[in-house]
């Protein structure tokens, strides 16, 4: 087989995804995507206190209305990011930086044409959509004040999400985790500055993450243009081929099928706590949402660490490195999520005093954390362990596990139980979803290391690699 030579200063990169220990090199991948993420969830933290406090509880349950459509960008984001990824890092696993580059291209006309799609159709039905979401009128006004500008800027949304992506496929996380710093970084800075000293409230802060959303852009295509990455973006790879898009669509949908359906969830739980809560527990659902949003960060840093190892290793037939490498990232993760359980069960009042002085609201958001995250501590292995068919490009597999929780039981739960227990049915089908779906990931990974090890008992040429892995 006749291996393509990476670009100077990249060769270093594929060999380190080869050959550096798989439990340095995971660290070494998943910090700098942990540092990133967790950065950018503490800018929707920051800036959620910054709305609770200047604007108030009505402003946070607008923010918290319109989520279901900010979701719903964020998944169209993920599909192509996570799809065009796992065909980078298994491209550069079998030596074929040319197809790793077809993949960037597309994954960049892809991105950008679904945000200027996203932005032509839901501009002028904001409105529209907000009333279909149960929209109260006193929340009315600061749900659409916030998504009309979100919906301007939805291209820019959605390619730095996307495009993130392929620079830790190929082993560079520092470029990702640089870029959502930035971003969230320049945020909690332009936060202020808008909501307070310009008085633009809600759309203040709008207008802040447009803002951040397109330096960040900038950022990782200056990358990607510079000569630096193994992976350069030319014009001729943008050039639309179906087949390399048709892939990257393929392995994304179950991301997108999965944030689609939180979307849908999000939805069916804000109309439902209007209806046996009303705003307050709405806006106490916004805060609980993204305290769990917040610490499920690491957790899914993990699953990006790991997602460019695996690939590699499956790519190359190093079924070895790739059972210790997922084995590792397992009991990592459900390590970290013991530890976030920990901190959520035993100090939700005073998560929820950060946010707000408003004492109804700490009271009821302090009540939903306590159901809504009892069973977190098997969260960890949930999104790892999707995370590895997700790496080895297993459409089917990742569709099911990726989806579980979300569709399979959430929505029912979520649908059922609130007409027995009310509000506390909302929070407590979090809990139930998290255990019936452990318990499909963990049903489905099993055979899956039992492969892994069988298979690194002894080589297997490289055409069956190809055969079974579907390298492109």
């Amino acid at each position: 087989m006749q291996i393509e030579q990476a670009p100077n200063g990249a060769a270093a990169r594929q060999d380190m995804l080869a050959n550096l220990p798989v439990r340095k090199l995971l660290w070494k991948l998943s910090l700098p995507a942990m540092a990133g993420m967790v950065t950018m969830s503490l800018y929707n933290v920051v800036d959620t206190i910054f709305i609770g406090r200047g604007v108030g509880s009505l402003a946070i349950a607008g923010v918290t209305i319109a989520f279901p459509i900010m979701m719903v960008m964020m998944a169209l984001g993920m599909m192509v990011g996570i799809g065009s990824a796992s065909v980078v890092s298994r491209s550069l696993g079998a030596g074929k930086t040319a197809s790793a580059q077809r993949a960037l291209g597309n994954a960049v006309g892809l991105s950008l044409g679904l945000g200027l799609v996203i932005m032509a159709v839901g501009v002028p039905s904001s409105e529209a959509l907000l009333r279909l979401f149960g929209t109260s009128p006193a929340v009315m006004p600061y749900a659409k004040e916030y998504m009309d500008v979100i919906l301007w800027g939805a291209a820019f949304s959605l390619y730095p999400m996307a495009i993130n992506n392929l620079a830790r496929a190929e082993g560079n996380a520092r470029v990702a985790m640089h870029n959502m710093m930035l971003g969230a970084i320049l945020n909690v800075i332009l936060d202020p500055i808008f909501i307070f000293a310009l008085h633009m409230g809600v759309r203040g802060a709008a207008i802040a993450t447009v803002i951040s959303q397109l330096v960040t852009s900038v950022y990782v295509t200056r990358y990607f243009l510079a000569g630096k990455s193994t992976v350069r973006l030319t014009l001729d790879s943008i050039r639309p081929d179906w087949r390399v898009a048709s892939e990257i669509l393929a392995v994304g949908f179950p991301s997108f099928v999965r944030m689609g359906a939180a979307s849908i969830i999000v939805l069916i739980i804000n109309r439902t706590l209007g209806l046996y809560g009303g705003d307050i527990s709405i806006a106490a659902f916004g805060i609980v949402n993204r305290a769990m949003m917040f610490v499920a960060m690491p957790l899914i840093a993990i699953g990006q660490g790991l997602q460019p190892i695996l690939g590699f290793s499956y790519g190359s037939g190093r079924f070895d490195r790739a059972y210790d490498v997922t084995k590792y990232a397992l009991v990592t993760a459900s390590l970290c999520s013991v530890g976030a359980f920990l901190i959520l069960i035993l100090l939700p009042q005073p998560i929820m005093t950060v946010f707000t002085g408003d004492a109804a609201l700490i009271a009821e958001g302090a009540h939903a954390g306590r159901l809504s995250f009892i069973a977190f501590f098997l969260v960890g292995f949930q999104i790892v362990g999707s995370t590895v068919f997700q790496a080895l490009g297993k459409v089917v597999k990742t569709l099911v596990t990726s989806t579980a929780r979300q569709i399979v039981f959430f929505i029912p739960l979520v649908l059922v139980l609130p007409r027995y227990f009310q509000t506390d049915g909302v929070w407590l089908a979090q809990p139930a979803a998290d255990v019936l779906s452990f318990i499909v990931v963990l049903v489905m990974l099993v055979p899956q290391l039992r492969e892994f090890k069988r298979r690194s008992v002894r080589p297997y040429p490289y055409h069956e690699v190809l055969d079974r892995a579907d390298v492109p």
